[in-house]
């Protein structure tokens, strides 16, 4: 069957996408909301726009085609801030050399753009498959995943999805996650001048962080995921004291734990909180977790042998990607919440993930007009008659 798209609509829509501002912060998912729904709509699909926060949009698509499986593409609407360095304005699509550049062409209103094409396809020959079609665009993965988390917890009726990020069109079947305490570690004030008097809570945290630092290569280094690798502790922030002369009486640092299939954020909570008590007994440190930043969600898995990892392997061969995968995502994305729901899924799209946040981020042209065919082969072949 013919599933070619229409590379110039393909490009059009990638350009009205990217000239939405959707950064987040603050976020701005309601435009591209209201985008998809008008594009959509017309197709023949039902289309819901949820607000889930003040301002805040996800948006629902379904359209059921006989009996079968619940498929669902996703992929999230918001960017990350353009920031400073572009050699051309980041919200304007432009063409140079084979790719597109513009804040979210590859991460992530390039996979939305191809998603939407590969739809587009599947409408114009429902007789090739029978089931549930379902677009699921979702916002806020690019800080916390607010958007997915809340249409996670409704328990959608979702048997399997696809979800696009940047990874050379190649299928990535497990992502790693992400934990982030907050350590507060106690001290005693005094003035600077009589040090003695006091107990330094900086001091006491550079203590600490060799004990960190040892239990990430004696212990995490040691474990290891086939498709990820290995799980991951360290400090990205740290702050104390609140005045020049005074010696800190509290140090706090934000720990990042990256979390690998099989870990969670409560057994990997146990483990850190098991290292603060081995620091006061052993140097009498006193830290404690006080707080929690917010992080795309966990880590996932789906398994080799799963329909959607086979179909989707069979798509990437079909379409010439050279090492199509199974691969694993170093970073955490949506994919989990569905997992979490039910759902069985991989990860496709576009791009390569090292340019995605980065002052002229681009997405190649063949891999973006590819991608949409992957993308409609896919369903095709977990919705087969």
């Amino acid at each position: 069957m013919d599933f070619r798209p229409d590379a110039a609509r393909m490009k059009r829509e990638l350009a009205e996408l990217v000239a939405i501002n959707s950064e987040n912060p603050p976020g701005g998912e309601g435009k591209v909301a209201v985008w998809v729904r008008d594009v959509l709509v017309p197709l023949g699909f039902e289309v819901k726009l949820i607000e889930y926060d003040p301002g805040r949009f996800n948006v629902e698509a379904s359209l059921v085609n006989g009996e079968g499986p619940v498929f669902a593409f996703n992929t999230h609407m918001d960017t990350v801030p353009a920031g400073d360095g572009w050699t051309s304005d980041a919200f304007t699509l432009s063409e140079r050399e084979g790719k597109l550049f513009g804040r979210g062409s590859c991460d992530c209103k390039g996979p939305l753009a191809a998603m939407i094409e590969a739809v587009r396809m599947l409408v114009a020959q429902k007789q090739a498959w029978s089931g549930t079609l379902m677009a699921v665009f979702t916002g806020d993965e690019e800080v916390a995943s607010a958007g997915a988390r809340h249409y996670a917890a409704s328990r959608p009726k979702i048997d399997v999805v696809v979800v696009g990020e940047p990874t050379g069109n190649a299928c990535f079947s497990a992502h790693k996650g992400s934990f982030r305490p907050v350590v507060r570690i106690a001290g005693k004030a005094a003035h600077s001048g009589s040090p003695h008097l006091g107990d330094n809570a900086v001091f006491r945290a550079g203590q600490l962080m060799p004990l960190l630092a040892a239990f990430h290569e004696n212990e995490l280094a040691k474990r290891s995921h086939a498709l990820v690798g290995n799980p991951s502790l360290t400090v990205t922030r740290i702050k104390g004291g609140h005045a020049d002369n005074v010696i800190p009486a509290e140090c706090e640092m934000l720990l990042d734990r990256r979390l690998i299939p099989g870990e969670t954020d409560a057994s990997a909570e146990v483990e850190i909180r098991e290292l603060l008590e081995q620091a006061e007994e052993c140097l009498g440190i006193r830290a404690e977790i006080v707080g929690y930043h917010a992080t795309t969600g966990g880590a996932t898995e789906t398994g080799i042998g799963a329909p959607i990892v086979q179909a989707s392997l069979e798509a990437c061969r079909a379409a010439g990607v050279k090492e199509p995968g199974p691969f694993g995502f170093q970073g955490a994305c949506d994919l989990v919440h569905f997992t979490e729901a039910g759902a069985e899924g991989v990860v496709i799209g576009a791009g390569d993930i090292r340019v995605a946040h980065r002052p002229d981020e681009f997405v190649p042209v063949d891999e973006f007009i590819e991608s949409a065919v992957i993308y409609a082969d896919i369903a095709r072949r977990i919705l087969k008659p």
